[in-house]
Parts: C-alpha cells; structure tokens; sequence
C-alpha cells in the first residue's frame, strides 16, 4: 500500500508532470523540422550553418575549455538540433529576470559589506597565502573577513541538527532559513514545531527553498501552509516546465540565521537522511559549522540580498546587524570569512578557492567531497600538489547515491593516484560533507562540492578559516574517517571494457552532468 501511495504521489506530482511537459515539447520541435517537407533540406541547411556560427561563438566565449568541449561535441554529432539545444540550454547564467533584481540588490547593497584593511595585514604578516585567499574572497566574492567570532564544526549532520534545535529555541527576534532539499519527515516536523511557536511568538520567521531541489520531496502548496502559520516562505527559481536555463540555476545553499549572532551552514539539508533517522546509502556522512559574532553578518547579507528583491521588500539591513543582539561578549576564535559564489558573475569564487588551497599547501591537504567531476585546472593543481610532496588525500563515498555520476568521478581516479594523490573510499556509506583542510591552519567548510554544477552553475556558499579552532576538528574528523575507508589502488582505477566506454562517454558530458 506504501508503494502504491508512492507510485501515485510520483505521477501525479509537479515532477512527473513537468518532465511529461517539456518532453511533449522536444517531440513538438522534433516534428516540426521533419515534416518541412520539400523544404527540410533548405531548413537542414539553415540550421547546420547556425551550429557552425554557434560553435564559433562558443570556441571565443570566456569559459572554462571543458564546459565549451561538452557543448561543441552534440553540436557537431547533431548539427540540425545542436545549435537550437545550446540556445535554449547552454547560457549559465540564470534567466535574466531572475539575475537583473539579484544584480539590483547585491550592487545596492555591497557597501554594507565593508572589510577591515588592518586585518588583511594583520594575516598578511603571519601569512602570505592565507592573506592571499582571504584578499581573494574579500575582493572579488565581496565578502570581508573578521575576528570576534567563535566556530564550534559538527563531524555529523545529527550532531549539527541537536544544536540547531537549542539555538532555534533560544530565537527571539528573528530565523532566516534557505535550503536547497526539504524533504517530509521527523526532521522537518521537529522543526517546524518550534518556528511554528517561535512565529506565534513574534519572532520573524524567514523560509526559502529551492524549488527543483524539492519539487518531488513537497507538496505544491506548502508555502500555503506555512503562511498560514505566520511563517513567510519563498520558493527560489519555480521550476516552470519550459524548455530553457531557467531552472539550471539552483540554490545550493544552506544557511540558517538566528538573530544576526548565530548561524549554521555545511552539507547537510533538512531531510531524515541527513541525520540518518532513516537509512539511504549506508551512514550518512556530512558535516555542518555554526557561528556566533561578526562573521554572521556574511550569511545574513546573502539571505536578505535574496530574499528582499523577490519578495519586493525595501527594509534597512542595518537592522539585522550581529551586534543589536549579542548577549555576551564574543572571544575571537581566529578568523572567519563565509563567502557566496553565484553564477550571476564570471568570477568562480568556489573553484578559484580550491585551487588557492591547492597550490598554497605544503604540507598536506586534505579533501572531503560527495563528487569529483573537475576540470583541467583543479586536477593539474592537485597532481602537481602531489608531485611537490604534498600529502594531497580525497575522501570519496564508499556508497553511492548516484551511480553514473559516481562512475564519472572514479574516471579521474587514474590521473590523480598515478600523480601520487591518495583516494579513499568511505566504507560505512555516502560521503555528503565538502570540506577542505591544509596545513593544520587553513579550511573550509560549506555546500561546494568539486564538480561543475556546484562549481559553475549553482548558488553556494562556504567559510573560509584562518588559525581557527574548527581547522584541528575538520582535520581530526578526515582523520578519523579515512581509519574506516578504503584506500584506492591503481589496480582498482582499472575498468572493465563496457564501463570505460561508458566512463568515456559521460567524461565528455560531464560538464552537463
């Protein structure tokens, strides 16, 4: 009967629906181009030159040469149809609608996010590299790094989760919530009792989702349901059946706000799972940090430069500043910069990050990630990390969630264990969590995964830390967790024949992925 109501629930969902729709558009495009008649040579002609001008403009487009190769390759195989696919698909920028009020507001409101030049020195003279990155992420992400701020990181979502539920009983003037996945379940129940009573209360409450993360994990009519509760909800990007990039963009991020001193972000989304109160693939692996003191202000500043444009609202941010709220006085941890990386600029925040990391390291660095579909440049920079004697380790799934992208991810595998770069395979089950740590003084933590959509497409953010307390905990947890993995030979990077092709095949869509 379970099944039965599942079946049901798919087929009559917006998800099963909307892939009905667009299909039906394919088919309508399909036919129309073979029933030209005595006039489909003519128009066969058009087309294919149309591909060629497109295969030129995408050869002089300012793009990364994997994401351009990905696009070229069904363009020459189908040169009727490649042109009209890269149109309608191949922009990675978000619908301009979409990107003109986000655009709007985040240039509106960047003078609210100020860095404090002595800090930059105060790094610059104990370290040139991490001043490097941090200068980086101040300038070009936007984000400024502080001090007067403590971190406690979480080596589990169900750690992170209990913490959570205190902080969000403890809200008292606001909770700001943006999630990529909200899935029915205990978790989710637990916690909209509490911003259910926190709303009755007068706290305002804030929930925005990604629409095509949960289009088939919510009902459609679930912001409905929160707005009756007081609580106000927002879905990012609805997911409209129609054949375009609207929907390729989606938010990533997982951020949650409590009166501007508190917040959380790192791998995990509000579903059982991600707590292991139900089991998937195995444990569950994720990791999640929380904040309290100035470095807040970053988390809150991308939430509201969200959420203010689409719900047109026109509020002062000054109002949500870490300190109108603090209860106590905040000891400085180190230094902490959250940062956002979106697909609104040409600037890849989350990437550039990484490779920073990679080509500052001289000890070791260590790599925690669910997915491993890279470029050329983030896997030179890690064979050549190596191949200086760096000890360059990745933590991978032991379990799966999705097989073929994780057939994608072992195609890499040869090029970095030959180079020296050591992979494990987490055996208790899948890996969620992305996290970096280098030299016992730099990480960090947050929802950039090491593959295109996270790196290329997607709204992410992550905190960067500096001579911080959290950088021995992420350390001692990818310890810990590679003691019940297991190591990937050069013996195990070789395939048999089927699946080499069809690890050759996806490799060179993997970009699309």
């Amino acid at each position: 009967m379970k099944n039965i109501k599942k079946i049901g629930k798919f087929l009559f969902g917006r998800l099963f629906i909307g892939l009905w729709v667009l299909a039906l558009q394919t088919y309508w495009i399909i036919t129309i181009l073979f029933s030209l008649g005595e006039h489909y040579h003519e128009v066969s002609v058009i087309l294919t030159i149309f591909s060629i001008v497109a295969i030129i403009y995408i050869i002089n487009k300012d793009e990364n040469p994997a994401y351009k190769l990905a696009w070229i390759i069904p363009i020459a195989m189908v040169p009727i149809l490649g042109g009209i696919m890269y149109l309608y698909l191949g922009n990675k920028k978000p619908a301009k609608r979409l990107r003109k009020v986000l655009d709007k507001e985040i240039e509106g409101t960047a003078g609210l996010l100020t860095q404090d030049e002595k800090l930059l020195e105060e790094i610059r003279e104990q370290d040139l590299s991490a001043a490097g990155q941090s200068a980086y992420i101040s300038h070009y992400a936007g984000y400024p790094i502080y001090r007067n701020t403590e971190t406690e990181y979480f080596a589990s979502g169900e750690a992170c989760y209990e913490c959570v539920l205190h902080e969000l009983k403890n809200a008292k003037h606001y909770i700001f919530m943006e999630y990529f996945i909200v899935k029915e379940g205990t978790m989710l129940d637990e916690m909209l009792e509490i911003l259910i009573e926190k709303a009755a209360e007068g706290v305002d409450v804030r929930f925005m989702y990604d629409d095509v993360g949960c289009i088939s994990e919510l009902e459609s009519g679930f912001c409905k349901k929160l707005e009756s509760y007081g609580i106000s909800c927002m879905r990012f990007n609805t997911f409209i059946p129609i054949i375009s990039t609207a929907w390729n963009n989606r938010d990533h991020r997982k951020i949650m706000v409590i009166d501007g001193h508190t917040a959380f972000t790192g791998g995990f989304n509000l579903a059982d799972e991600y707590i292991n109160r139900v089991e998937r693939f195995g444990y569950w692996k994720d990791s999640g940090i929380m904040l309290k003191g100035e470095a807040v202000w970053n988390l809150t500043m991308m939430f509201l430069q969200v959420w203010n444009p689409m719900r047109k609202l026109d509020e002062s941010y000054a109002k949500y500043r870490p300190q109108l709220h603090m209860e106590r006085e905040i000891m400085s941890d180190g230094y902490v910069q959250p940062y956002s990386d979106t697909p609104l600029d040409s600037e890849t925040v989350g990437e550039n990050i990484y490779l920073n990391l990679a080509n500052g390291a001289s000890r070791y660095l260590y790599i925690t990630t669910p997915y491993l579909i890279i470029d050329n440049e983030l896997t030179t920079a890690l064979c050549l990390a190596a191949k200086r004697g760096v000890d360059v380790r990745i933590l991978m799934p032991g379990i799966p969630d999705k097989k073929w992208i994780f057939l994608v991810s072992q195609s890499y595998y040869r090029t970095l264990v030959n180079a020296g770069v050591k992979i494990y395979e987490y055996t208790p089950g899948f890996v969620h969590a992305k996290n970096v740590v280098c030299d016992d003084k730099i990480a960090t933590v947050g929802t950039v995964n090491w593959d295109y959509r996270s790196l290329y497409l997607h709204f992410e953010c992550g905190v960067f830390l500096y001579k911080n307390s959290a950088v021995k905990a992420i350390h001692d947890d990818f310890i810990e967790s590679i003691e019940v993995s297991r190591r990937v030979t050069m013996q195990d990077c070789v395939k048999p024949l089927p699946a080499l092709v069809a690890q050759s095949i996806l490799r060179g869509f993997a970009p699309l992925l």
